[in-house]
């Protein structure tokens, strides 16, 4: 049952039209130099808009049009061809919402007893969700079209505002690709981060499954402290393992001869592992709360041995849970540069590390390139974890196939 569409009155649709204008004021006003400013041009433009369309002007379609090629034009004069696109795409949206308030289209697929009030929090909840994403995810892709910047420079040049392809080149990841300082850190990551997550998946795996266990006693007090890692500051975890892993470090060395590069190689592999183990431990524990124990005594029954029980049985169930903790177990290590700074040396200079030496040292605008390589590396790494997610639920019954 849908609610009958009604038209709502003005003294509901114009304020807020007009908060919604504000709150685009503020990013124009801000880029322009004046965010309060902009955010009063913002809501008394497009609240008097929203009151012009309603009363004087009836034709919804004529109207959403002229709305488009009016913020359209405004953008065009404040900045360019950028600003074009961004008038044109805000446009399509207030003409849009201005009649979708006004005709009363929000409460079409709503309950009807709901009160005006639930109506609100209903969309306030989607619209502070929106705006918490837009803030968090803003910086991440304005990195991205800097990173093809023709110039050294870590901001938008003239040229790359009016979109001439003079303002752009792939200079910076050619630098990245032929540098030798960044090509043997990123081969120290690509060492590194792989074993480390080995280890991570071994230990973690095995210490899920066995506090996953009715009669281990201390569960809670042992979970806690192998999830300590990802609980405590970094900094403090860091120090620790200085004095820690530098004491292995002098026997490796002295007592079992091994060099000193090798060993520096052990020490950060090993402290990114203990940072990696946390992520596996919970994500399989997660897993194993579907699992039917009755599995394994069923194979025990047949005359299967443990480890069989666990590879041919155990394992294929809870696989998705086990790769998706070493994906963040791989990310976890391949990102860190805090604890690599306190336990590695310049032989162990990983991609992090380069990128922190560029900024405190140099300048370097390949940074961005790297940047932007990294997240394109993380957003394949979480689409995969998703789709794990998936397969794992399906596996269990708790979604359709």
């Amino acid at each position: 049952m849908t609610t009958p569409i009604s038209r709502k009155p003005l003294s509901m649709v114009v304020p807020t039209v007009a908060v919604a204008g504000a709150f685009l004021g503020l990013f124009v006003g801000t880029a322009n130099g004046s965010g309060l400013m902009g955010v009063v041009i913002g809501a008394a433009l497009m609240g008097a808009l929203a009151f012009a369309l309603t009363t004087l002007w009836g034709n919804e379609s004529a109207s959403r049009w002229s709305v488009v090629a009016l913020l359209g034009a405004l953008g065009f004069l404040l900045g360019s061809i950028p600003g074009l696109i961004l008038g044109l795409l805000a446009g399509w949206f207030f003409g849009w919402f201005i009649f979708w308030l006004f005709e009363g289209r929000y409460r079409g697929h709503l309950q009807p007893y709901l009160t005006s009030g639930q109506v609100f929090w209903h969309y306030a909840f989607r619209v502070i969700c929106g705006a918490i994403f837009v803030f968090l995810i803003t910086p991440i892709l304005v990195v991205i079209p800097l990173s093809f910047n023709a110039q050294d420079f870590f901001t938008f040049t003239p040229e790359m505002l009016r979109f001439d392809p003079a303002g752009y080149s792939l200079k910076h990841y050619e630098d990245f690709f032929t540098n030798n300082e960044w090509q043997r850190s990123f081969q120290n990551s690509l060492i590194i981060a792989p074993i480390a997550t080995l280890i991570s998946v071994s230990l973690g795996t095995l210490a899920a499954i066995g506090l996953s266990q009715s009669h281990v006693p201390g569960k809670r007090a042992i979970m806690a402290m192998l999830i300590s890692p990802m609980i405590v500051p970094l900094i403090i975890s860091a120090t620790g393992m200085f004095f820690f892993y530098s004491q292995i470090g002098n026997f490796l060395e002295g007592t079992v001869g091994m060099s000193k590069n090798l060993v520096g190689y052990i020490k950060v592999i090993l402290a990114h592992a203990v940072l990696g183990v946390p992520f596996v431990i919970i994500t399989v524990t997660a897993t194993l709360v579907g699992f039917d124990r009755s599995l394994t005594r069923a194979a025990a029954n047949m005359g299967a041995d443990p480890v069989t029980t666990f590879f041919k049985v155990q394992m294929p169930l809870i696989l998705p849970g086990v790769i998706s903790g070493g994906l963040f177990a791989f990310i976890t290590s391949f990102d860190e540069v805090v604890v690599v700074l306190f336990v590695g040396s310049a032989s162990q200079k990983t991609l992090p590390w380069q990128m922190f030496t560029g900024l405190r040292e140099q300048i370097s605008p390949t940074i961005l390139a790297v940047a932007t390589i990294l997240v394109v590396i993380s957003i394949a790494l979480l689409t995969t974890i998703e789709l794990l997610r998936r397969r794992s639920e399906r596996l269990r019954g708790m979604s359709p196939a």
